[in-house]
């Protein structure tokens, strides 16, 4: 009505009543107790999916970590392996350069003693036999000439066989090297995308412990609302069977008519029992009408009992309209009503 004062109060009570009478237009009816109560069970449900997948995110979670320790173990495995043949392959080049300054030597120490004997000139085996005082001393100088020439080719061969011994020992084990190395390299991607598939399933698991709680929290909320809707719509139903004042018997039976004094009001937000205002709401007096009666209003179309106000009293409806203008222009008409 317009100039009436309205206190907008929690809006979920009216819908239990509606849905318990079961004249509930959609619109109205979209937060009723049921409904509430039905949104609460698909989050449970929900949430029990919820708690399927972090399982089984979780024993994926497990798994990596397995495998990720696996491969720092092994990452530290190679890295010793690879410490230990780089040591060796230190000690094989020292031992490598050592023979080649003992080839080195070798080869001075024999071209020095070829010049002295080119010197001397006792290096001549003929020379040797003829200059010698007998058949005896030709031989020990011939047997000499030999014996010190084997020495000379005997170390000769061992220091080069040493050095290619050694040459071959430093390229294996710098062919070694590099393997562990690259085995340490891709060891250390695996890692690496190890750490990273982790790091993400642990983001998920998050989001998804996150959500139950979210979700848990709109359950409790959800029953909450609902159960503060049935409660006021106790309340209401109590206020709807009680006497009317004035003597007005209250309206009942479908199909049946009563004439009212029907006025407008454009107030928006929530009716006085919690329901979204909306064209089709009507105010009453929950004692002559009880709230959640459907009806046919003429020059106004279909209604349903879903506000009160102070100024509805007896056989008075308040009409719903979009705007004041609306409102002020349907005025205060006396009509007759059909109740459904």
């Amino acid at each position: 009505m317009p100039g009436e004062t309205r206190t907008l109060r929690a809006w979920p009570a009216i819908v239990a009543l509606l849905v318990l009478t079961g004249f509930v237009p959609s619109k109205v009816a979209a937060d009723s107790s049921t409904t509430l109560r039905s949104r609460a069970e698909q989050l449970s449900r929900q949430n029990a999916d919820l708690t399927a997948r972090s399982h089984s995110a979780l024993l994926e979670l497990y798994a990596l970590d397995s495998r990720l320790a696996q491969e720092r173990t092994r990452i530290v495995a190679l890295r010793i392996e690879t410490a230990q043949v780089r040591a060796e392959r230190r000690a094989a080049e020292r031992r490598l350069a050592s023979a080649r300054r003992s080839l080195a030597a070798a080869q001075r120490a024999l071209s020095l003693r070829l010049q002295e004997l080119y010197e001397q000139g006792d290096n001549d085996p003929v020379a040797a036999v003829l200059t010698a005082a007998s058949v005896s001393d030709a031989l020990d100088s011939i047997d000499t000439l030999d014996r010190v020439a084997d020495q000379d080719r005997l170390v000769i061969q061992q220091t080069r066989s040493a050095r290619h011994r050694y040459r071959v020992e430093t390229h294996e084990l710098a062919a070694h090297q590099q393997r562990l190395e690259a085995l340490e390299a891709d060891a250390s991607r695996t890692a690496l995308g190890l750490e990273q598939a982790r790091a993400q399933r642990a983001l998920y698991l998050a989001s998804l412990a996150a959500k139950q709680r979210l979700n848990a929290g709109a359950i409790s909320a959800l029953e909450h609302q609902a159960q503060a809707v049935e409660t006021r719509a106790r309340q209401l139903s109590a206020v709807a069977t009680a006497a009317p004042p004035g003597g007005i018997p209250p309206a009942t039976g479908r199909g049946s008519t009563m004439t009212v004094s029907a006025t407008g009001y454009a107030l928006r937000g929530h009716t006085a029992t919690g329901a979204p205002t909306g064209w089709g709401v009507v105010a009453v007096d929950p004692s002559v009408i009880p709230l959640g009666t459907r009806m046919t209003i003429p020059g106004y179309g279909e209604g349903v009992a879903a506000d009160t106000g102070s100024a509805v009293v007896g056989s008075t409806i308040d009409l719903w309209f979009p705007t004041l203008a609306q409102a002020r222009a349907w005025g205060r008409r006396t009509v007759t009503i059909t109740l459904h």
